[in-house]
């Protein structure tokens, strides 16, 4: 047992707790993430750097700085230590996690998309706010896989990881309330397109993915599909494309669009399937429920996060 373990208080102050929550969730946040999740209220995060700063002083967090052209203008990132991870394991607050944020990856090439995928999640948080909905700071889950094939194969392989696995509670003005669960997929155009579009198509394979026996003949153990094990409906599939430059985002959808179009299993689930993409530009500024959504794999307009079939709007 360390010293920081020795002098750790007994109690927490609720923001730091909090905090700690998120961070045990989310993995890596920014000063400015935690502020606008935590403390919107605050125009300024003196109360929450100073919750920070405590926790950091009893070896529960630690922190990097961001990389940034101007030095004056970076960033803390925060994120767990290992006496922190133990503090949560097992808590009523959060889902247990076996992903542990060390120095390495939180200056790794992974730190840009992470910080990103929490962009998407904080722009539902506080459009929900703005208008009466309901998504929370623990409302998005990171890096969620889902089997989509039997095999023994790497598990990236036989697994499609959503970046993130999004619950967003629509309320109307009448008070009738709508679950909208989504698969989100970040993509900072680092990648192919075609790599893109083969992840869109994972989907497809998870949709109709059934469970087989582990034997020779390969008999399914049910003819219900994996997915119905854990959603009461398949969640639709929001694409979030993010890229400073708006040619290179334009080109990007459009590439997605033609690619996906063209892929026979997913044409055949056009009716099942609600996959939509747009952009982490226009989801900040504009919201879930403006027409931001280009529809893939149907011939229709822009249209909010429901993802309705034309004939329903």
């Amino acid at each position: 047992m360390n010293a920081a373990t020795l002098h750790r208080p007994a109690t927490m102050r609720q923001l730091a707790q909090q905090a700690m929550t998120v961070l045990y969730q989310h993995r890596l946040m920014t000063t400015l993430q935690l502020h606008r999740l935590l403390l919107p209220e605050a125009k300024r995060p003196v109360y929450l750097l100073r919750q920070l700063r405590r926790l950091e002083d009893t070896g529960l967090v630690e922190r990097v700085r961001a990389p940034h052209r101007n030095p004056r203008h970076s960033q803390f990132l925060w994120f767990l230590t290992e006496d922190g991870y133990l503090h949560m394991d097992g808590s009523q607050e959060s889902v247990t996690r076996q992903h542990r944020t060390t120095t390495a990856t939180a200056t790794g090439p992974r730190q840009a998309h992470t910080l990103a995928v929490n962009e998407v999640g904080i722009a539902m948080v506080e459009h929900a706010r703005d208008a009466g909905h309901e998504c929370g700071p623990l409302d998005w889950m990171p890096e969620v896989a889902h089997r989509m094939r039997d095999g023994q194969r790497r598990f990236e392989d036989d697994h499609v990881i959503s970046d993130a696995v999004l619950d967003y509670t629509h309320v109307a003005s009448d008070g009738r309330r709508t679950l909208l669960r989504a698969f989100v997929e970040l993509d900072r155009c680092t990648m192919t397109v075609t790599r893109l579009a083969e992840k869109v198509a994972a989907y497809g394979r998870y949709y109709d993915y059934i469970p087989q026996e582990h034997d020779r003949v390969r008999r399914p153990t049910s003819s219900r599909p994996a997915w119905k094990s854990t959603y009461s409906r398949f969640p639709r599939l929001l694409i979030v494309l993010d890229h400073p430059s708006q040619r290179v985002l334009g080109s990007r959808a459009n590439d997605l669009g033609a690619l996906t179009g063209a892929n026979p299993r997913l044409s055949s689930l056009a009716g099942e399937l609600s996959i939509g993409v747009t952009t982490l530009a226009k989801l900040r500024e504009q919201g879930p429920f403006a027409p931001i959504f280009k529809p893939l794999l149907r011939n229709q307009p822009p249209t909010d996060m429901f993802l309705r079939p034309q004939a329903e709007n």
